[in-house]
């Protein structure tokens, strides 16, 4: 295992401690195999890690059977873990918990018996389907639509949703709608089952690195009184406080890329030799590395106090999360661009480690929440409570 000394920071219980090196240790065996897999075949290679993932027990901390708080901890050490192993195994992991956090945040108790079981052994794949072609961060600009069900006592979607992780992939969606008889400002969320006749997947969307990414339909989608999860009109609070737990966990996935990229660095630095001697006795190298170690403790510092505030008890950590999600982000980018200059040519020869973080680590700037969105979640909640007092 790399550097892991900031396991001794206070953020930490010594159940933490342990189920980062038992992570680690569970990586090498199960992912290292599977290296490349993605590239070949997309959709069975995440299957698989959702498979293997589940039988490890580890999908277990993604969601919450009954409604207890989630280990914001344990989820971002994993995947952080996971993301310096390989970029598909961390994706796998954090959409079986963003996918199924608003069952496990606000779902029934039937919604949570029925999926959550199956989210956490593996056998089930979700997806949160958000975002809309004009409705990306400016959530409240959704055009899909929820209205009751005048043959029963259910609801009908209508609309599309786009750049949605999992789609074609997934078991079930919880698809956000606009509500229009809880007026202007009210939402839904809905659990609609993959086989659902009125959804239809429209597109797969290939970007820069692998990624099940695609368009949902859905027309005359007719779903139970039950598909709603939370309270009618109430949808942004779901979307909203869902992604409030899962955000720090993107920035603990950028901090395991970049983890991964100082140490690619530092390994060639080591062994590459230029001008008579090693490349780490170089002043401009030895002052890029130790950049990119200020970045990464610098990134991990703001990861794991957004972790362990909501852990100790606050309600919400709208700004810890977008301190966390922005910094360890735009860090994570410039420490892989350090790596790839370090390594020259090596850097970017197409399918090794640091030309793959590259491709990577550009997404995490943007899903979720891009970074100039949070600079303004951030702005807002300073001026709006200067001390950054919690609820």
């Amino acid at each position: 295992m790399p550097d892991a000394t900031f396991l001794s920071w206070p953020f930490f219980a010594d159940s933490h401690r342990a189920l980062a090196r038992d992570l680690d240790d569970w990586c090498r065996k199960e992912i290292a195999p599977l290296a490349g897999q993605e590239d070949e075949d997309l959709d069975g290679a995440c299957r698989e890690l959702v498979r293997r993932l589940g039988e490890g027990g580890w999908l277990r901390r993604a969601v919450s059977e009954d409604g207890d708080r989630l280990d914001v901890r344990s989820l971002c050490l994993i995947r952080e873990t996971l993301a310096r192993h390989s970029g598909i195994a961390d994706f796998a992991f954090a959409l079986q918990g963003l996918g199924s956090g608003p069952l496990s945040l606000f779902g029934s108790e039937e919604q949570r018996r029925t999926w959550l079981p199956r989210v956490a052994a593996g056998q089930a794949i979700p997806a949160f389907a958000l975002s809309e072609a004009e409705a990306g961060s400016d959530v409240a600009a959704m055009r899909s639509t929820a209205r009751r069900d005048d043959k029963g006592d259910g609801w009908v979607l209508d609309g599309s949703k786009t750049w949605i992780s999992n789609a074609g992939l997934a078991d079930f969606y919880i698809i956000f709608c606009r509500v229009p008889e809880a007026g202007e400002r009210g939402f839904g969320a809905f659990l609609v089952a993959a086989d659902n006749p009125g959804l239809r997947i429209a597109e797969r969307i290939d970007v820069l690195a692998p990624h099940p990414l695609g368009t949902l339909e859905f027309e005359e989608c007719r779903v139970p009184a039950g598909a709603l999860v939370g309270e009618p009109g109430k949808g942004l609070k779901v979307a909203l406080a869902t992604l409030d737990v899962f955000r720090p966990t993107v920035g603990a996935a950028a901090l395991g890329f970049a983890r991964r990229a100082l140490d690619e660095a530092l390994g060639h630095a080591v062994q590459r030799t230029a001008f008579g001697k090693p490349l780490a006795e170089h002043q401009l190298t030895q002052a890029k590395l130790a950049d990119m170690a200020c970045e990464v403790d610098a990134s991990a510092l703001l990861v794991y106090r957004a972790a362990w505030t909501r852990d100790a008890g606050a309600q919400r950590i709208t700004r810890e999360a977008a301190m966390a999600k922005l910094f360890a982000t735009e860090a994570a980018q410039r420490v892989v661009d350090a790596a790839v200059q370090l390594l020259g040519g090596r850097g970017v020869v197409a399918g090794s480690p640091v030309e793959r973080l590259y491709r990577e680590v550009r997404a995490l700037r943007i899903y979720e929440g891009t970074s100039e969105i949070q600079r303004l979640v951030i702005a807002g909640q300073i001026l709006a409570d200067p001390r950054g007092t919690h609820d």
